[in-house]
C-alpha cells in the first residue's frame, strides 16, 4: 500500500518540535538565567551605594536630603517662588518637603537593610555589621528629625518580609532605640577583624574612627533631647564624651567626590546647586533665580568674618569678584519675577563652594566643639572652658574650608586671630545669651549642611531668624517646624499613617515634633 507522506508531514513536524522542545526544556531553562546577574547581595558594594545615597546623591527617587533647607536658614533665596520654596514657605509648594522621605526609603534605609541582614550573625564580620548599624542610625536620624514619627522598626522589609505598610514608630522610642544602637555598635567594634576596606568611602574602614564617628553621633542626638527630657539628654551626652569624640580634622566624617566622571561621584549638593542655578557662571542667568540672602551677607559683613570671602562672589563684568565689601545678598520677599539688579548679588564661590570634586563633610571638629560648649555650659564636660570651646570651634569651622577648597579656603591665620579677638563668647552673659553666641556661630560654621543647623534652630531658638512673611505662605508668617509625609503615605499606608497623626499632631508644617515640644 502506498503511503502518502505528504498528508502526514504536517502532524510529523509539530510531534517531532513538541519532542525536542521537551528534550531541551532543561537547557532553555539555562539560557534564561543571566550569567551576570547575583542571587547574593554582596554587602560591599551595597555598603558603597547606601552612602552614596544616604549622603544626598540624587538617585532613582530623588535626594534624600533637604537642600531646601538653604531657604529655610536663610543662606540662599530666589525671586523664582517655586525654587524659592525654602525661604518663603510657599503654600503651592509644601510638597517640596516630603522628597526626602520619599527618597530615603527605596534607596539608603532599604540598602542597609540588605547589608545588615547579609552580614548579620557572621562573628568574621561583626565590623561590617557595626558600621553598617551606625551608618543607619545617620540616615534614619536625618529623616525622623524632618518628619518626626516615621517608620523605623518595620522599614525596609518589603522584599525579604512582605511587610509593605510598616507601622511607624514614634519618635521617642526611635531615639531611645538609635543611641542603644550607637553605644552597642560602637562597642562591638574589631580592629582585628574585617572591614569593608575601599567599599567605605567614609573611613575606608578604619574601626577607630568609626568608633568616634558613633561618639560623635550620640552627642550630636544626645544634646536633641534637652527640651524633652534634660535627665536622658545628660545621660547620653556623658556617655559620648567618655566614649571618644571627633576632635581632630584627621577623623572629620566626610564623603568624598570627584569633578569628573558620573554625577553619582560628584559632591550632591555641589551638583544640586551647580546645575539649578550656577552653571552659567556669569551671574545673570541663574536657571532657578538663586542668590545668597541678605540675611546670611549682612551678618558676616557686619562681624567682618573672613570666610565671607572664601565662599562668596559677586560677578562684575563677568568677573567674579571676592572683595568683602561688595558683596550684597538679595531680599527673600521679592516677588515671582527677575529684578533689574539681578546680576549685582551674591552666590556661592566657584573654587569652594561649588567645587564638584570637593568632599562633603557630614560630621566636623566645629560640631563637636560647639556641642561640647553647650555641655561645659551645663555642667556636663569639665575638660576645658564653654569659652575656650567656643573659640576651637570657629578656629576649626576656618580650617574646614581648606579641607573642602585647598588653597581657595585657606584663611589666613592673622585674619582667624582678628576675628577671634573680636568675637569671643561673653561668659558674663546668662545660659541663654551664651547658647545664642553659640548656636549662631553654628550656623555659620557648619554652612552648607542646612539641615543640622535647622535641627539645633529649632531646639535653642538660635540664630535668632526672622520670619519671611510672605504672601500666601503656609505658615502664618513662620518658620515651618517639619516637613510633610509623602502623600503616598496617605493612598498606600493609611491605617499607619493615620494612627502616627494621631499621636503626634497633625501632618502640617507647625506640628512640633517630639522633641521640639514647648
Amino acid at each position: 500500500m502506498q503511503i502518502n507522506i505528504s498528508k502526514y508531514a504536517g502532524v510529523l513536524s509539530v510531534a517531532l518540535a513538541v519532542l525536542t522542545l521537551l528534550s531541551c526544556d532543561k537547557g532553555y531553562k539555562s539560557l534564561n538565567v543571566n550569567p551576570d546577574a547575583v542571587t547574593t547581595a554582596s554587602a560591599p558594594y551595597v555598603f558603597t551605594l547606601s552612602q552614596y545615597d544616604g549622603a544626598g546623591y540624587n538617585g532613582h527617587y530623588g535626594p534624600s536630603s533637604a537642600d531646601f533647607l538653604l531657604g529655610t536658614m536663610q543662606y540662599t533665596t530666589s525671586y523664582n517662588d517655586v525654587a524659592g520654596f525654602g525661604s518663603k514657605y510657599i503654600t503651592s509648594q509644601v510638597t517640596q518637603t516630603a522628597a526626602p522621605f520619599g527618597a530615603a526609603y527605596p534607596d539608603e534605609i532599604n540598602e542597609l537593610g540588605i547589608v545588615i541582614r547579609a552580614v548579620t550573625g557572621k562573628a568574621s564580620q561583626v565590623n561590617l555589621l557595626a558600621e553598617a548599624r551606625i551608618w543607619r542610625i545617620y540616615c534614619f536620624s536625618r529623616q525622623t528629625d524632618l518628619y518626626g514619627d516615621i517608620p523605623y522598626s518595620q522599614a525596609g522589609l518589603g522584599y525579604d518580609s512582605s511587610v509593605y505598610k510598616p507601622a511607624y514608630d514614634a519618635q521617642k522610642d526611635i531615639y531611645t532605640n538609635m543611641l542603644s544602637e550607637l553605644d552597642a555598635a560602637a562597642q562591638s567594634l574589631d580592629a582585628t577583624k574585617t572591614t569593608f576596606g575601599t567599599a567605605d568611602l567614609i573611613y575606608g574602614g578604619n574601626t577607630t574612627q568609626w568608633k568616634k564617628f558613633a561618639y560623635s553621633l550620640m552627642l550630636r542626638l544626645g544634646m536633641r533631647l534637652t527640651k524633652v527630657d534634660i535627665a536622658s539628654a545628660q545621660t547620653w551626652v556623658t556617655k559620648a564624651i567618655a566614649g571618644g569624640v571627633i576632635t581632630a580634622d584627621a577623623d572629620i566624617a566626610k564623603m568624598n567626590y570627584v569633578a569628573g566622571g558620573q554625577d553619582i561621584n560628584k559632591n550632591p549638593l555641589v551638583l544640586d546647586l551647580w546645575n539649578n542655578d550656577y552653571i552659567a557662571q556669569n551671574g545673570s542667568t541663574n536657571t532657578e533665580g538663586g542668590k545668597y540672602a541678605d540675611t546670611w551677607i549682612n551678618y558676616l559683613q557686619a562681624t567682618n568674618d573672613p570666610r565671607l570671602s572664601v565662599i562668596s562672589v559677586v560677578w562684575i563684568s563677568g568677573v567674579p569678584d571676592t572683595t568683602s565689601s561688595k558683596q550684597k545678598g538679595m531680599a527673600q520677599n521679592i516677588p515671582n519675577k527677575i529684578p533689574s539688579d539681578f546680576v549685582t548679588y551674591s552666590e556661592p564661590n566657584p573654587k569652594t563652594v561649588l567645587l564638584l570634586g570637593s568632599p562633603k563633610l557630614l560630621y566636623t571638629v566645629a560640631e563637636s566643639d560647639f556641642l561640647l560648649a553647650e555641655a561645659a555650659l551645663r555642667g556636663w564636660y569639665s575638660g576645658t572652658t564653654p569659652a575656650a570651646l567656643y573659640h576651637d570651634g570657629i578656629q576649626a569651622a576656618m580650617r574646614h574650608w581648606s579641607i573642602v577648597a585647598g588653597s581657595a579656603g585657606a584663611i589666613d591665620t592673622g585674619r582667624v586671630n582678628t576675628y577671634l579677638a573680636a568675637n569671643p563668647l561673653n561668659t558674663a552673659g546668662t545660659m541663654a545669651q551664651q547658647l545664642g553666641q553659640i548656636y549662631t556661630q553654628f550656623w555659620v560654621s557648619i554652612f552648607p549642611d542646612a539641615q543640622e543647623v535647622y535641627n539645633n534652630y529649632r531646639r535653642t531658638g538660635y540664630p535668632a531668624l526672622v520670619p519671611n512673611n510672605y504672601p500666601t505662605n503656609a505658615t502664618g508668617g513662620q518658620i515651618f517646624r517639619r516637613c510633610l509625609y509623602p502623600i503616598s503615605e496617605q493612598n498606600l499606608n493609611t491605617v499607619n499613617y493615620q494612627a502616627a497623626i494621631a499621636r503626634q499632631g497633625a501632618d502640617d508644617l507647625m506640628t512640633r515634633i517630639w522633641w521640639d515640644k514647648q
